[in-house]
């Protein structure tokens, strides 16, 4: 761990920690610490904590850099046992001296504001906050850029929350058992308020979320993420069922058709083959066009688009039900 010489000799903590977790993204880390080192809050009342997931030399250098020639205190953390976003984020709030952690990513640009909005809520005995989330769209956006903006519409998510260290500590912090970014910021929240602990939305507190180009069928990828929901599910069916979106219908009743026209060709029943065919074909074809509808037309990406309606709903349903027999809850 390293930190400023500033740091070292000040009296007394600050306020306000920021955690910010990496790994190996020197330019967005760049970009996002130019933004928290010139946020409009007093450099004696907060400090950054990068939470390096690679443990890179590369990037110790990069923030001892902005740790030695920035106002604010800016401090390093390796994160060398577990990893993921969760655990590293664990590491930087343990280190964190503020009464208040402040979250975000490598990724966003905070407002100059940011800080001063977001601690501003914690009055009346609030023990976490979730500001505002921008994700700017071209004119027509993919599949992909139309589905990661839907974060911007989300509750408290890790790019953009605050949270009293005592509320962490009491709750345990994240569940590193959420080894990628997905549901982990739902845990944290779900926890807090299953002990009583009360949020608050600080709109103001705005922080610009580019979203990042993407491979080819990255949405397949994605649906490992699905995995998580069953751990979620498990820990907190309440809220689970309260405020996760429900699992698309439709996947069931693809994958069944899918299976039935395979069974039914197998054993020779070529007329229900036919028909549980067609039937697939159709909601395949439905649900690659709600993924086109208002979204780009390139032909590359309605490629993609045809391809991936084919292979998502049994994909999720596969990570679906792993998940269920992994963390051994029923969740379908």
């Amino acid at each position: 761990m390293i930190s400023n010489r500033k740091f070292e000799t000040e009296e007394g903590p600050p306020r306000v920690s920021v955690v910010m977790p990496t790994h190996q993204r020197p330019a967005l880390l760049e970009r996002c610490l130019q933004a928290l080192v010139n946020q409009d809050f007093a450099a004696r009342d907060y400090e950054v904590i990068v939470a390096d997931d690679a443990a890179s030399e590369m990037t110790r250098r990069q923030v001892e850099r902005w740790a030695e020639h920035s106002r604010a205190h800016v401090r390093y953390v390796p994160v060398t046992r577990a990893h993921g976003p969760a655990a590293a984020r664990n590491v930087g709030w343990r280190a964190a001296r503020g009464e208040i952690v402040a979250f975000t990513d490598d990724d966003t640009v905070p407002a100059r504001d940011w800080l001063k909005a977001g601690t501003r809520v914690f009055v009346d005995g609030v023990a976490g906050a979730w500001g505002r989330i921008l994700m700017p769209l071209p004119a027509k956006p993919t599949d992909y850029e139309r589905d990661a903006a839907g974060l911007a519409e989300a509750g408290f998510v890790t790019a953009n929350c605050f949270c009293r260290r005592a509320a962490l500590e009491a709750v345990g912090g994240f569940d590193e058992r959420f080894e990628v970014a997905w549901r982990e910021d739902s845990d944290l929240c779900f926890s807090l308020l299953e002990r009583g602990m009360k949020l608050a939305h600080a709109p103001e507190a705005v922080v610009t979320h580019p979203i990042r180009p993407a491979p080819w069928g990255v949405s397949l990828r994605q649906q490992r993420k699905t995995m998580f929901d069953a751990l979620l599910y498990r820990k907190h069916p309440r809220l689970y069922r309260s405020r996760i979106p429900a699992f698309p219908a439709d996947y069931y009743a693809t994958v069944g058709a899918l299976a039935l026209a395979l069974g039914a060709w197998l054993s020779g029943r070529k007329s229900v083959a036919a028909g549980a065919a067609l039937t697939w074909a159709a909601l395949t074809g439905r649900f690659c066009a709600r993924r086109l509808c208002g979204n780009s037309r390139a032909p590359s990406h309605m490629a993609e688009m045809v391809l991936t309606s084919a292979l998502i709903p049994p994909l999720s349903l596969y990570w679906r039900w792993r998940g269920a027999l992994k963390y051994r809850v029923f969740f379908v």
